[in-house]
């Protein structure tokens, strides 16, 4: 899941602070920073692509973003570059800093991301551009990126964005596979969700005009979170709200039911890179190579690692791309 977790090791902490230290130093002043490159930094976006030897990985704080970024900072390395991961908390701070040139290189979600820029150009009521459309999400997002400065690479196999998951045992009884099933038999949905549930039109409305299942109270337990899939264990709610990414799920007896009417944006994860700095076509290839091989399930057995058994982000990391053969050993 899109979640962080505490460092519980004194020295963790103590390097984790640092960093945060570190990224507030570098990214001051640079939130205002809203409407891209200024005039006189516009032709760098016209230019030929950047190769700077040193490049800044950012990683926006929770466990998928660092592993992300981890895994992209590990193969520019053995690319030959200079790397380092800094971490921020949030994209109204790391995607200025991108423009700016203060990071180089991100791992973002297509949708989300366009999304996100649109509104940044346009207002918060425009509306949206993302779709379930993959080819169609990613040419909205890459005209928004262009004229920032920032180059979109290809996005990967893996895709991270609601999913809905209920008992198996339920899942079983009703003979349940896809959300149009659940629709089709016609059975009362408590909802376990974030608050904003009631009103996401990929949440209960989304679920409610799709697939004609029938909401009847969304339970505020929060999005994926340990509460929320007991309230579904234990029979209290029907369904629970996560993501395609959770690899807690069998723990708690769940299943997910597949969005088989593609309700949910094309929410495939993307390197975003500075063109200026990080656009040129060797770190395009260093990082297309991850895009290949990384999958859905992969990430969410690397975030299981990290979350549940405790292991720190880099090795994990390192571990899984020495496994796929994309790094070496040593």
């Amino acid at each position: 899941m899109r979640t962080s977790r505490a460092a519980p090791a004194p020295l963790r902490f103590v390097r984790g602070a640092l960093r945060a230290l570190t990224a507030l130093a570098v990214l001051t002043g640079l939130v205002s920073c809203a409407g891209g490159p200024s005039l006189e930094h516009r032709d760098a976006i016209t230019a030929a692509p950047g190769d700077s030897r040193e490049l800044a990985i950012g990683s926006a704080g929770f466990t998928e973003s660092e592993l992300l970024a981890q895994m992209y900072a590990a193969l520019l390395r053995q690319a030959g570059y200079r790397t380092h991961v800094l971490t921020v908390g949030n994209r109204e701070l790391y995607e200025p800093a991108l423009e700016a040139g203060q990071i180089d290189v991100v791992p973002e979600y297509a949708a989300t991301f366009a999304d996100w820029l649109n509104a940044k150009e346009h207002g918060a009521q425009t509306a949206p551009v993302a779709s379930p459309d993959l080819d169609a999400t990613m040419t909205a997002l890459r005209r928004l990126a262009a004229p920032r400065g920032l180059t979109v690479l290809p996005p990967g196999r893996a895709v991270d964005q609601n999913a809905f998951a209920v008992r198996a045992a339920y899942a079983a009884e009703h003979r349940l596979r896809t959300l149009s099933d659940l629709g089709r038999a016609k059975l009362p949905v408590r909802l376990a969700a974030g608050d904003e549930c009631v009103q996401r039109p990929f949440c209960a409305p989304g679920l409610r005009k799709t697939y004609g299942i029938n909401i009847t109270a969304v339970d505020p337990k929060g999005v994926g979170t340990t509460p929320a899939k007991q309230a579904v264990q234990n029979g209290q709610d029907q369904m629970v709200l996560t993501t395609s990414t959770d690899a807690t799920l069998e723990q708690f007896g769940l299943v997910v039911l597949a969005d088989d009417r593609k309700l949910q944006n094309a929410d495939y994860v993307v390197p975003v890179v500075n063109r200026s700095r990080a656009g040129s076509a060797r770190p395009t290839a260093a990082l297309n190579r991850l895009n290949r091989v990384l999958t859905t399930e992969d990430l969410a057995r690397l975030n299981e690692q990290v979350d549940s058994w405790r292991r720190l982000a880099g090795d994990v990391a390192h571990n899984y791309l020495v496994s796929k053969g994309l790094l070496s050993k040593s």
